[in-house]
């Protein structure tokens, strides 16, 4: 597998790394543009805290463990019903006490849940999905999640779920992900286009999720250009454009890691993404400004056209004020990438002139 260099940087409470060019430079702000991918954020069941007591003071008890192990049998049950009970008090258990996530997969329930996963009751399915995030925010987990065969399954859930499941999906996904040879082989099952499709026309927190996702999946030199054969550009120039949205600063650092591979960057040509960066530069917050100088730059180093394109874009005015106004970063940033726009010009004299 092929990844490019990475600078980590901390994000729900692990490693993560920014990649290409100027990757250092946004090591500090890209952990805060991610919301945490924590566990299901979907609606609670009727009397769901009731229930939520029950159980843990079940788990609290001397028989806890005969407890957690009977709702792993009752997972394999002939019974839909008693299928689903099993799934949903497993899904609870894990989402409200960390040290139960440990437990339920000691006792064995990642093999059965994960077959949930593939149920054709679309309820079922959501509670497959939703348990296995809340046991993958388990860190020892993770590896015995994707080593037990979850990653098609939910990718599968990713095609074919609820909204709920498709969300819940995405965010196991990215869980998955933190465990690095598992990049290649959830952009292998098929998972990036399907998060293009969430980006798009998936909800608030879908669009998040699968962001973060993509984020995370495309440190993967593979999956950079998987992302961009999905179509991922557009949807993150309009989500970059839409200035008054909580999503422009998360896809502009999907936009910062793609940008590595020169497929990606003659997307995000193609797709009108210089006039959005140059906005960006002159109307952003600090941080949108400083990742939207980071893009230009990538675009600018090895292309006088994009140089040019950005120039004549009246890039070089809001370069100007961030030079003399910004972070000592974005000066920094925005005076290296003056000195790029100057050059063009005088090759395209000399161009003329022979």
């Amino acid at each position: 597998m092929e990844t490019e260099n990475p600078v980590t940087f901390a994000y729900v409470g692990r490693s993560f790394a920014a990649h290409g060019a100027g990757a250092a430079d946004l090591e500090s702000s890209s952990s805060s543009a991610f919301s945490d991918c924590n566990s299901d954020r979907s609606g609670e069941f009727t009397s769901a805290s009731s229930q939520s007591r029950r159980l843990l003071v079940a788990c609290a008890s001397d028989d806890s463990e005969d407890f957690i192990r009977q709702l792993v049998r009752d997972l394999d049950s002939c019974c839909l019903d008693e299928q689903k009970q099993a799934a949903l008090e497993i899904r609870l258990l894990a989402k409200n006490k960390p040290e139960n996530r440990v437990r339920i997969a000691r006792a064995g329930a990642i093999k059965p849940l994960i077959a949930l996963i593939s149920s054709s009751d679309p309820q079922l399915q959501e509670y497959g999905v939703t348990s296995i995030l809340n046991l993958s925010l388990c860190d020892e987990n993770k590896e015995v999640i994707a080593g037990s065969g979850a990653i098609k399954p939910l990718v599968r859930a990713l095609r074919t779920g609820t909204a709920t499941a498709k969300e819940n999906a995405a965010c196991a996904l990215l869980r998955l992900s933190q465990i690095e040879e598992n990049k290649v082989a959830i952009g292998r099952s098929g998972a990036i286009p399907l998060l293009v499709n969430l980006l798009e026309s998936g909800g608030s927190r879908g669009r998040k999720d699968a962001s973060t996702a993509l984020y995370s999946l495309c440190s993967a030199k593979e999956n950079k250009v998987r992302a961009v054969q999905a179509g991922a550009m557009r949807p993150l120039v309009e989500l970059m454009a839409d200035l008054g949205s909580s999503m422009v600063d998360k896809a502009a650092f999907v936009v910062s890691t793609l940008v590595a591979a020169a497929e990606a960057r003659a997307a995000l040509v193609a797709e009108g993404g210089i006039p959005v960066l140059v906005e960006l530069v002159e109307v952003g917050t600090q941080r949108q400004k400083e990742i939207a100088v980071v893009v230009l730059l990538q675009l600018c180093e090895d292309s006088v056209a994009y140089r040019t394109m950005v120039a004549r874009e009246g890039a070089i005015p809001p370069l100007v004020a961030l030079s003399q106004s910004g972070t000592n970063r974005g000066k920094q940033k925005a005076e290296t990438l003056i000195e790029l726009l100057r050059q063009p010009r005088s090759g395209d004299a000399a161009a003329r002139t022979s």
